[in-house]
């Protein structure tokens, strides 16, 4: 199923906490789904977040030599940053048990990569040329280990997916406010609602 790559599957903050969202309801086996399913759709995500993404990424494009080819690469670092970092907001640190897996699998992403990163003013490297998708996402994923960025991140009570608080006061709930945070507030006006009801015909 071709997926809308609207700006609200971008809420997580960085490229690679975006990813890690691709797989919806995660944790609830009877509804989660993985939109990365068919890997087509990672190309037209990398597409589609290289415009959502500009500010990462320096304006650096995204590319997409083979889906097929990358999907497990993708996948592998997908899997362990989210396994990496919902434990982190779960228990207030990195595991170092989880930190080996997720290493090899942003090594796998950079493995044949042929670039510079980090320089000033160029944190994906030389704006004019493309960056491979999976060396892109290494990145992102491997910047998630700064101690300011860890303290920030934040699973979303309504939607699980994983998301980066840049809120002055740190103190945003919702990954999106217009999506999840609307949701749970019309579930919690109902529930009143519904409560009152059964109250008055009692």
């Amino acid at each position: 199923m071709t997926v809308a790559w609207t700006p609200h599957r971008f809420t997580g903050g960085l490229l690679a906490l975006d990813t890690a969202n691709t797989v919806v309801l995660r944790g609830d086996p009877q509804r989660t789904f993985d939109r990365f399913e068919d890997p087509a759709e990672i190309a037209r995500f990398a597409e589609a977040a290289t415009g959502f993404r500009a500010a990462e990424l320096g304006d650096r494009r995204l590319a997409v030599s083979s889906p097929a080819a990358i999907a497990p690469v993708v996948l592998s670092i997908r899997e362990a940053t989210d396994r990496l970092f919902r434990g982190a907001v779960s228990n207030g640190a990195v595991s170092t048990a989880d930190l080996p897996g997720f290493l090899r699998a942003c090594a796998e992403g950079l493995a044949g990569s042929r670039t510079e990163v980090g320089g000033p003013g160029k944190p994906f490297g030389d704006p004019a040329t493309p960056i491979a998708f999976e060396a892109a996402l290494a990145v992102s994923a491997l910047s998630l280990l700064r101690e300011d960025t860890v303290a920030r991140l934040r699973i979303c009570p309504n939607c699980t997916w994983l998301f980066v608080d840049r809120s002055r006061n740190s103190s945003r709930l919702w990954c999106d406010m217009a999506v999840c945070g609307n949701r749970q507030k019309a579930s919690r006006h109902y529930r009143r609602r519904m409560a009152a009801h059964e109250v008055k015909n009692a």
